[in-house]
């Protein structure tokens, strides 16, 4: 497919290539905006009718991407969204941006990904190149997408179309590194694929990683945060450790940090949030298994983090019994819903994960967050959906409150001063006698 190639690129360097992104979500819509920034026609498709609608009006719906980007890229017809796959024929590259979860037995679930092949492939076009940007096991590109696409749409890949992994590394609200300034992984499942793949994201971004091959980027992007899972874990685990202890894990941090070499802070939490780092190294282990490829570190790693709520609650419930109350029938306030402070993603957040095992407790649970007035739909906590967030001015009115988010807009200062007790998970309190760090 070398003319076809050679034609791609060509389009995408005249800036005439239509850019079709699938999935407008944390990851597709500031990629999109980034297509738009560099003069670029893009197709947005999403199958959530609530997004389409609001792109085509020139409003964000995600905090941190101001209207003003949306609107400007839509009235100079740069940006056009739609839930129509068949406009997938107007475009010359296809990425796909959807979710790859875990199903309830933390086993990968590609139903999102399958879903979106078989709905791109009858409309794909020739001489396209297709990118996948989900994060996934290694393999995925190859032994999934490809097949589907070749099966849906009669054509073949390497002759008829090009085919690339690149996967995301989006960050929310991080205001060093950007969609264009962060380095950008590509691998192809041919030369040709990858030649194209680095001229459609070299357009966009400051810098392309080209590496040998489709698992190669699959595999760069578990070892990017499985490391990230494994530290925190490690770090979750001493915290307990050290507790049993009565030591600060806190202040043990801040003086390993003065080393200037061979060691990197990490930090402890009430578990892990957003939709990679919980979810890696589950897809690496499971496809581990293939091989009979042990991947007992990487699991491990999991389990300590997932397990890290059901310490908040059993810290919480601790403190409570010490006050002569129970769980069962208390009244607590969860203090941040969104994963990472100051944002507004609620994306496996550990907060729900509390919610969840207090209520089982039989307590009353409310929240408050700055950035959430009121919980979306969740895959997993359906039942949630509606609820508002209270005002800091009923703590008193709570038996606990659970800091679970440091969000830069509460004043935790003065938290201890107003509420009967504080459960605070992300060391942002003063020391207090009614402060218990979890």
């Amino acid at each position: 497919m070398d003319t076809g190639k050679t034609n791609f690129v060509e389009k995408v360097n005249n800036h005439d290539a239509v850019v079709g992104i699938v999935g407008l979500g944390y990851v597709g819509l500031p990629l999109a905006l980034a297509f738009c920034e560099r003069n670029f026609s893009v197709v947005g498709l999403d199958i959530d009718p609530e997004k389409i609608s609001a792109l085509t009006s020139g409003e964000s719906y995600i905090r941190h991407i101001a209207s003003a980007e949306v609107s400007n890229a839509v009235s100079a017809g740069r940006l056009s969204a739609s839930t129509d796959f068949s406009r997938i024929g107007e475009c010359d590259a296809v990425i796909i941006c959807v979710p790859t979860p875990l199903d309830r037995h933390k086993q990968p679930d590609l139903s999102y990904l399958r879903d979106t092949a078989v709905a791109v492939a009858p409309f794909l076009k020739r001489g396209a190149l297709v990118s996948l940007e989900s994060t996934t096991y290694p393999g995925t590109t190859d032994e999934l997408l490809i097949p589907l696409l070749e099966a849906g749409s009669g054509l073949c890949v390497g002759t008829d179309f090009l085919v690339c992994f690149s996967p995301e590394r989006e960050d929310p609200n991080n205001k060093e590194y950007t969609t264009r300034t962060i380095p950008k992984v590509v691998g192809g499942h041919s030369p040709e694929a990858l030649a194209a793949g680095c001229a459609l994201y070299g357009a966009v971004v400051e810098k392309v990683v080209p590496v040998s091959s489709t698992q190669t980027a699959e595999a760069t992007k578990l070892m990017e945060n499985i490391f990230r899972s494994v530290n925190i874990a490690l770090v979750n685990e001493m915290k307990m450790i050290f507790d049993a202890m009565g030591i600060d894990v806190w202040e043990v941090i801040e003086a390993a940090k003065t080393k200037p070499f061979g060691y990197m802070a990490f930090y402890p939490g009430p578990g892990l949030g957003g939709h990679c780092i919980p979810i890696d190294p589950f897809y690496l282990s499971w496809k581990a298994k293939e091989y009979d490829a042990p991947a007992r570190f990487i699991e491990l790693s999991g389990e300590i983090n997932t397990s890290m709520p059901y310490y908040v609650v059993r810290k919480t419930m601790e403190a409570l019994d010490q006050q002569g109350s129970t769980t069962h029938g208390a009244r607590l306030l969860l203090v941040g819903l969104a994963y990472k402070k100051d944002i507004d993603d609620i994306r496996e957040s550990p907060s729900l994960k509390l919610w969840e095992l207090f209520q089982k407790r039989g307590a009353h649970v409310d929240y408050h967050d700055p950035f959430i007035p009121s919980i979306p739909a969740t895959r997993k906590h359906g039942a949630l959906a509606g609820k508002q967030s209270v005002e800091l001015s009923e703590l008193p009115a709570y038996d606990a409150v659970i800091v679970s988010t440091d969000h830069s807009r509460i004043d935790f200062e003065q938290l201890p001063n107003k509420a009967r007790l504080v459960i605070d998970t992300r060391h942002v309190c003063p020391d207090a006698p009614n402060v218990i760090r979890a």
